[in-house]
């Protein structure tokens, strides 16, 4: 039966969430062996399993593409791809494979915990960042993203990306946890209502676990999407 709270560690006066940890690894061990298997014995003419590996590098390449413009798009092909990857595996994860113990959860889905989600949002927001004055040098890096169109759009500014910060990171967390609470409700029921409840929840499981689905691929392509949106913001001058 699956657990209701997490399990934690301490080390070096610093708490851990091992549930989190044990969870991520799993999703991004599950990325690199799908990548991995999909990628052995590359050809000049595509085959197979070379195939279904283009087409998402293309898919993401595509998203990336329609923001970044300027030839900067290849630069970060990359990025949009493994974040793609491993948001969309981490979303699915608890759609079908929940395990706990005792009370405690060891595996769910990476993104139904906050932290996990505003890690990635945090991440995004300082690899645009860093992106920019890469390319246009701090300076101008800094009039551009903060001093235009006008000198006191700077408080404005600033306030904008703490909104994009929290928007980007919460809005897939929200999706995710909701739809494993739900589900975790219905597994409820299915266990405390006798077999009759048993048989008649299986199509509502089945049929919530479908939706859960299609919308952590949304999720995985919003956010990739608006992640391309943030780097083109940063990366190129606005007249």
């Amino acid at each position: 039966m699956n657990g209701e709270s997490v399990s934690t560690f301490r080390f070096l006066g610093l708490t851990f969430n091992t549930t989190n940890i044990i969870s991520g690894l799993l999703a991004a061990t599950i990325v690199f062996v799908v990548v991995f298997v999909l990628s052995r014995k590359i050809q000049l003419k595509p085959t197979g399993k070379q195939n279904v590996l283009e087409w998402m590098i293309d898919f993401t390449n595509n998203i990336v593409r329609g923001s970044v413009t300027n030839g900067d798009a290849p630069k970060f092909g990359l990025y949009a791809f493994t974040l793609f990857l491993f948001i969309f595996v981490s979303n699915q994860l608890g759609m079908f494979l929940q395990i706990g113990w005792n009370g405690v959860t060891y595996v769910r889905s990476p993104t139904s915990d906050p932290v996990i989600t505003l890690t990635l949002s945090l991440m995004t927001i300082m690899f645009a960042h860093f992106s920019g004055v890469e390319k246009l040098g701090f300076k101008r890096y800094f009039k551009n993203t903060y001093l235009t169109p006008f000198v006191f759009w700077l408080p404005i500014s600033i306030f904008t990306e703490l909104i994009d910060f929290l928007t980007l990171g919460l809005r897939i967390y929200g999706v995710i946890f909701s739809g494993e609470m739900l589900l975790k409700i219905i597994g409820g029921m299915a266990f405390s209502g006798g077999p009759l409840m048993t048989i008649a929840t299986v199509p509502i499981s089945l049929i919530w676990q479908g939706f859960s689905v299609f919308l952590g691929s949304i999720q995985a392509y919003v956010f990739v999407t608006l992640t391309s949106v943030y780097i083109s913001q940063q990366v190129q001058i606005e007249e």
